[in-house]
Order: structure tokens, then sequence, then C-alpha cells
């Protein structure tokens, strides 16, 4: 009995440390990379040598009995067949045997022939029944297989018989439970060193993907410059700045005809890529339809029923949208469900009422009523998303609307291009360090 923990205990110690050195070199970026390239033989060597090391090791830690050496070395032979095929296992085992081979001793012959066969094997399971390897509970089993023909070739080859028979009698239990644990504990580090890195992968291309996608998004918005709309009576500057690499909200500004320009700004229900790609649907659709439309009334009534035949997603917008003529200074304004603009007269922020309506994309045959207004020269609109007033702090209080008219106070006499960075700013200043919660947009249009 003490005989029989002391093999255990040593065994176990042995296997720990190639486990340790396993779980290390599998996350290290060089094994990762030939992980995935399991059918060349660069691969193939790898894992032969590897095992074949590992095997040495178990040689050299093992404990001796009666001329034998009782250790974990068939594992390494085990892990070059499972993962590497009949050649990677053959290799493993041939070092770890010629190496045993060298050490001498009563079971040397057979130990070497038991080691190159269980490498040879467990290669022979991997090309034949690749799908057993998936399922730990049949690596074990085949483990514990490896070790009864490992002991079966000590009782054939070992003589005389009776001296291979106590040598099997006394390690029997250890040899074969810590030998077939172990290579199913070596398995899954591997698996788990796969998994890891197709992750990684997946990782790094939806990463790429994302960027791509930003720089698409942001390719959408219209860009606004002394050129974009290049009109005297007109003063435009606007941001966006998403919660997540892409987001649902957006801005547009266009003409419709030669005196008259739209602009207006939406917010996408939810976040990322899904509101990303319904933003850039309902931006071409109420564009289109603003444009082709006279009455902005019924151009969002089309352009709601629209989006509301497509959206099999079952997502929404809020939105707020104006026609203004250049050469009268007349705004024609609807809202769907957006927060008010902000209308900056003679220095005085103050709120834009307008007819509460329901959101675009959710019920068919929607009325939003059209707004009339008449500007005066130097009149400012500040448009945003619900990004602004809802950012909060570490302590969970929003940002606000008194907030939002206390900072336009302070800069409304500044030039429209440096208003919405204002903004930003105060906003980050409330926030402190807390994450961007959802995606912040501004536009702010100034007739002169």
């Amino acid at each position: 009995m003490e005989q029989s923990y002391e093999f255990f205990s040593r065994l176990i110690g042995t296997l720990a440390v190639m486990l340790l050195v396993a779980a290390f070199a599998g996350n290290t970026r060089r094994l990762r990379q030939y992980v995935g390239k399991r059918k060349t033989w660069s691969f193939v060597l790898l894992t032969g040598l590897l095992g074949g090391l590992f095997g040495v090791y178990g040689n050299i830690s093992g404990v001796e009995l009666n001329g034998a050496v009782i250790s974990v070395r068939d594992v390494g032979p085990m892990l070059g067949g499972f993962l590497g095929g009949p050649v990677s296992g053959l290799i493993a085992g041939a070092v770890a045997g010629v190496h045993r081979l060298i050490m001498g001793g009563l079971t040397a012959e057979a130990c070497v022939a038991a080691t190159c066969s269980i490498g040879l094997l467990c290669g022979l399971i991997s090309a034949l029944l690749p799908h057993a390897l998936k399922k730990l509970s049949w690596i074990l089993l085949a483990g514990a297989a490896m070790e009864c023909l490992h002991l079966g070739f000590v009782l054939l080859l070992v003589k005389p018989f009776s001296a291979a028979w106590e040598i099997v009698r006394q390690i029997a239990i250890p040899f074969i439970t810590v030998n077939a644990a172990g290579i199913a504990s070596m398995m899954g580090i591997m698996r788990f060193v796969e998994k890891q890195q197709a992750i990684s992968l997946e990782r790094e291309r939806m990463k790429s993907e994302l960027e791509v996608a930003s720089v698409i998004q942001h390719s959408l918005l219209p860009p606004l410059s002394e050129k974009y709309p290049g009109r005297a009576e007109l003063a435009v500057s606007g941001s966006m700045q998403a919660a997540r690499e892409v987001g649902g909200d957006f801005y547009d500004v266009f003409f419709v005809d030669a005196d008259r320009i739209a602009f207006l700004i939406g917010d996408v229900s939810g976040k990322g890529v899904p509101a990303a790609l319904f933003m850039a649907a309902s931006k071409v659709t109420l564009q289109n339809c603003i444009r082709d439309i006279p009455s902005l009334s019924d151009a969002l009534l089309t352009a709601n029923n629209s989006l509301v035949a497509r959206n099999e997603a079952d997502m929404f917008v809020t939105l707020w949208a104006a026609v203004l003529d250049l050469k009268t200074g007349k705004l024609r304004y609807a809202c769907a469900g957006h927060n008010p603009p902000v209308l900056i007269r003679n220095g005085v922020p103050d709120y834009l009422k307008s007819p509460v309506c329901l959101v675009l994309a959710c019920l068919e045959d929607t009325v939003y009523p059209e707004t009339e207004l008449q500007l005066q020269p130097g009149d400012a609109l500040f448009l945003y998303t619900d990004g602004v007033t809802e950012a909060s702090d570490g302590e969970n209080e929003l940002y606000g609307g008194e907030r939002l008219l206390a900072c336009l106070q302070d800069c409304a006499d500044a030039d429209v291009q440096a208003i919405p960075e204002k903004v930003q700013k105060s906003v980050e200043a409330f926030v402190r360090d807390r994450e961007q919660f959802d995606d912040i947009t501004m536009l702010c249009v100034k007739w002169k």
C-alpha cells in the first residue's frame, strides 16, 4: 500500500510538470501557429519531437522497481500520435524508447516495443477515428487501453515470467490510472490551445471588419465643410461618436433643389452592426423620399411605410427632419419621436416644440404633422440624439436637458463649427471616466 502511494505521488508529480510545460508551450504564438497546420510535415515533426521529449523526461523522473522504470513516459508518444498521426506517434515512441533502452534494466526491450507501438496505435486512432478524440472520455479509455497493452508487452517479453508478473502486479493500478488521466489532461490542454487560436483569429477578423464598417459608416455622412453645403446663407457642422465601432445614430444634410436644403438627425434602436445596417437603409430611404415628395409630412409617411414593410428585425428610428428655404428662411419640420432640437435666437437657447408622433418603422400609415417656422438672421438650430442628454456620471445622474441649455448658453456666440465640440467636452467632463453607453451625435445649423 505504501509503495503504491509512492508510485502515485511520483508519477503525478512528474505529470504535473509535463502539464505545466504543455500549458506554457501551448500558449506561445509559435506553437499556436503550428497547431492550425496539422497536415504539414513541420507539425508532424514538431509534435513527434515534443512527445519524445515528454517521454524522455518521464524516463528520467521515473521510479525504479526490480529493474523496471515506472514512469509517465507513454504520455509523450500518445500525445504525438493523437495530435500528429501515425508518423508523429512513431517518432515520439522511438525517441522515448531509445532513451529507455540506453537506461537499461529488466524491462528495457519490452518498454521500447510498447512505447513505439503505443505511439503508432494512437496515430492510427487519430487518423481513423478523429471524431472520437473530440471527447476526453474516449481519450481516457484509449489511454487506459494503451497502458494495458504496455503491461501486456512486459508480461510477454520479460523473463522470467514471475519477475514480470510481480512488477505488473505492483504497478498496474497507479501506472494505468496516472497515464490515462495524464493523456486526457494533455489533450484537454491542446484542445484549449486550438480553441483559443480560433477565438483569437475570429476576434481579429471581426475587429478588422468592424474597422472597415466604421469607415464605411462615416463615409455615409455628408462631408460638412466650407465646400459643402457651400452656401453663404448657411453654416453647418456635425459630429458622430459611436459607443461601439459602429452605431445607429446618423445625421444628413442635402439639397432638395437649388434653394432648399434638408437636414435631419436620427437614432436607430439598439447598437452595433444591426443598428448600423438599419441606419444606412433608413438614411437612404429618407433622403429619396424627401427629395422626391414636396410635402415633408407625406415624405415621412412614405418613408415610414417603406421601413415598416422591410422591418423584419423589429427595429425603429427616432427622427427630426426639416427643410429650409435658403432665400426666405422659412423652415418646415416634423418629428418622429425624437428629442426636441434647441433654437438659439439672439444668444438665448430654448427647446423647439413639435407635435408628439410615433417613431418611424413601427406602425404603417402613421401621420407626421408638419410645422412651419420663420428663421431670423443669426438663428441657429442644435440637433442631437439622446446620447447627449442621457449620458450619466458615476452616480447615475443624467446630463439632462438643463445642462445642455446651460452649455449652449455659454457657447451661443461661438462659431457653428465649435458648438458640437464644446457640447462634447461638457458631456465628457460630466461623465468623467465612465464608459460611453450610447452613441452621441450632434448637428448644428445656422442661417446667416
